[in-house]
């Protein structure tokens, strides 16, 4: 009788010290969630390359040519890590169909023109994360006619432009831009018969849309 009792006694305590190891076996492995991996910060840094479209208003000796241009342009950004400076260069070729036509002194008209324009221009902007603004200044260079009665030449133009604008990242390879130059071609001399003088200004509103390239460094 005595040895049932210390049978059943040594069962029930090897019970009670064993379950709690059964129990904790049975629970399924703890496994720490996964590491949440922040998305890189947005950067300007990049090549990019867009198209573009816009309208110009000049004043030329004695006409006001005007009209529209479109045509495409790329360059390379870089934004200074840490900083909201970005800085950067850019060139650009447009079609124009840019004219204006005045009555001559000899009889006829006199139409002053110009084809094609261009730009290659460093650029400092400060951007608010996905929101850019800079500004830009360079070189300008622009195709410019003058035909009149007895004669008619054409020179290519070469001086100084200046301007700003502001660009959006609407993704992170998608950039809207609207932007306003100043340009100024300095003074030509033609021959039309004789010789003549010509200085060339313009101002103009353009948009554009770039695809932004990774950057590869």
């Amino acid at each position: 009788m005595f040895r049932q009792l210390a049978l059943g006694a040594a069962s029930v305590a090897a019970l009670a010290l064993f379950a709690p190891v059964a129990q904790a076996a049975d629970l399924p492995a703890y496994e720490p969630a996964p590491a949440v991996i922040a998305p890189a910060a947005f950067t300007w840094t990049g090549p990019y390359v867009g198209i573009q479209g816009g309208h110009s208003w000049g004043r030329a000796s004695k006409a006001r040519p005007d009209g529209w241009l479109i045509g495409g342009y790329l360059g390379y950004n870089y934004q200074v890590e840490g900083s909201p400076v970005v800085v950067g260069i850019e060139t650009d070729i447009n079609w124009a169909d840019i004219d204006d036509k005045r009555g001559s002194p000899r009889g006829g008209t006199t139409k002053v023109s110009s084809d094609w324009n261009g730009a290659t221009r460093a650029r400092l902007g400060y951007a608010f994360d996905r929101f850019l603004v800079y500004g830009a200044a360079g070189v300008a260079y622009s195709d410019r006619e003058i035909k009149r009665p007895g004669g008619k030449d054409s020179k290519t133009a070469v001086g100084w432009t200046v301007g700003g604008g502001v660009e959006y990242a609407a993704t992170d390879n998608i950039a809207i831009r609207a932007e306003y130059r100043y340009n100024d071609y300095g003074k030509d001399k033609f021959s039309l018969g004789n010789s003549v003088k010509s200085s060339y200004t313009d101002q103009r509103a353009m948009v554009g849309v770039a695809y932004k390239f990774d950057s590869p460094f």
